[in-house]
């Protein structure tokens, strides 16, 4: 029995070493396939990136003449949606009102200016003009004579020579002396109105066009605002183009506002050495008249 029950143990020792040695084999064989497939996927994506790299390597080729489309791009460019082309065609009539109101006022001001140089560059040909011929004259007559008639020179010296010879009735009450004074200060007067003719407009046109141009800001941001709350977008790209082209008013109101405050300034300057110029002339004259009519 004893035999018997040894045999029987050793069987079962045996049985349950081979049990051992199986679930040991099986597991192995899990752990080695889980390793198998943990190694093998790296490697599949390897070789599957080159497949799928290969279409986009195939379409490059295809996307390099992209370039092409410049002539596009190009014509983008030239149709600027926020050019002063589209600050008109977009415009209200109020907007295009200011336009053409600083236009006038910067075609009127450079107008002006050229008008005024030249006018200035003849007077200082007139001055020589006297300086040369009129003093040089036997008689104050003669010397109005050789000056031309457009000179301011000659109509003062012309001034003065008939307050001589209208020194009678109810102005003879009035001293020889003083009687020529203000018959040439008249005159001079009035040679300080025509050079000073046009500056008013200009230092209008200085103090006034940016404010304009800032009326015509305020009103093309009210109507930008108003069509971008309607259309319910507000990304920068909305805002930016209205708002910009509103801002061009600005800037227009400023760029006819400074040429016209630089050219008012430096023709006050020269108007002021041309008159002071013709003063001289004219206190001149005054004493060669009180002088003339002394004589016996």
């Amino acid at each position: 029995m004893q035999g018997t029950a040894v045999s029987l143990y050793k069987e079962f020792i045996v049985i349950t070493k081979l049990r051992t040695i199986a679930r040991a084999w099986v597991v192995a064989s899990g752990l080695a396939l889980v390793a198998v497939a943990a190694i093998s996927t790296p490697a599949m994506a390897q070789t599957t990136a080159p497949a799928a790299t290969a279409p986009e390597a195939a379409a490059a080729p295809a996307a390099i003449p992209a370039p092409a489309a410049k002539p596009a791009d190009a014509s983008k460019a030239a149709d600027n949606p926020y050019g002063l082309e589209a600050l008109w065609q977009g415009s209200d009539v109020v907007a295009k009102a200011v336009l053409l109101i600083l236009a006038i006022m910067s075609m009127g001001s450079w107008y002006i200016l050229a008008v005024k140089m030249l006018e200035q560059r003849k007077m200082g040909a007139h001055a020589k003009d006297a300086a040369n011929k009129f003093w040089n004259a036997g008689t104050v007559a003669q010397g109005a004579e050789v000056l031309d008639k457009s000179s301011p020179y000659q109509f003062i010296a012309a001034s003065g020579l008939e307050a001589t010879k209208k020194h009678s009735g109810l102005m003879g009450h009035i001293p020889l002396n003083d009687w020529i004074a203000m018959s040439i200060q008249r005159s001079v007067d009035r040679v300080n109105r025509e050079m000073q003719g046009g500056l008013s407009f200009l230092a209008t046109v200085g103090s006034i066009s940016p404010f304009v141009g800032l009326f015509g800001t305020v009103w093309g941001i009210y109507h930008a605002l108003t069509a971008i709350g309607i259309s319910g977008q507000a990304s920068i790209d909305k805002v930016a183009g209205p708002v910009g082209e509103a801002l061009i008013m600005t800037a227009i109101g400023l760029a006819v506002a400074v040429p016209a405050v630089l050219a008012y300034n430096w023709l006050v300057s020269r108007n002021k050495t041309v008159m002071d110029d013709i003063r001289s002339f004219g206190s001149d004259l005054h004493s060669v008249l009180l002088g003339t009519v002394a004589k016996p």
